[in-house]
C-alpha cells in the first residue's frame, strides 16, 4: 500500500489541524493505521494508531483528551484530528500502515517495527 500525508501547517498554540492520509491499493480494510512523529534531532515516536477494524485506538499519554484518530475504510483514508495544540506537538508527521488481516481485528500496533509502509511527511508546527 502506497500512503500520503497531507493536512500539516502552522497554527497559533490552542489551534487546531486535521491530519489526512490516503491510502492507495486495495484492502485498505484490511490494514491497521498508524500516526508517528519526528521532531529535529529526536526519534520517530508513536503517536496514535487505529485498528483495521476501527474499534479499537491507541495514544501516547501526551496526546490523549486532544488527539483523535480515525479510519474511513470507504475513502482509504485515515485522519488525525488535533485539537488543543502546544508547541511541543510541533514535528513531521508520518503515517503508517500494517496489514492485520490475520491478526486480530482490534490489532492497533504501537511501534515503528510493527509497520512496513509508511508514507512521507507531513510537517505540523506550532507557535507559542
Amino acid at each position: 500500500v502506497q500512503l500520503q500525508a497531507s493536512g500539516g501547517g502552522l497554527v497559533q498554540a490552542g489551534g487546531y489541524l486535521r491530519l489526512s492520509c490516503a491510502a492507495s491499493g486495495r484492502a485498505f480494510n484490511s490494514y491497521a493505521m498508524g500516526w508517528f512523529r519526528q521532531a529535529p534531532g529526536r526519534e520517530r515516536e508513536f503517536v496514535s494508531a487505529i485498528s483495521r477494524s476501527g474499534d479499537s485506538t491507541n495514544y501516547i499519554d501526551s496526546v490523549k483528551g486532544r488527539f483523535s484518530i480515525s479510519k474511513d475504510n470507504a475513502k482509504n483514508t485515515v485522519y488525525l484530528q488535533m485539537n488543543r495544540l502546544k508547541p511541543e506537538d510541533t514535528a513531521a508527521y508520518y503515517c503508517a500502515a500494517r496489514n492485520t488481516y490475520y491478526i486480530s481485528s482490534t490489532y492497533a500496533p504501537r511501534t515503528k517495527s510493527d509497520y512496513n509502509s509508511w508514507g512521507q511527511g507531513t510537517q505540523v508546527t506550532v507557535s507559542s
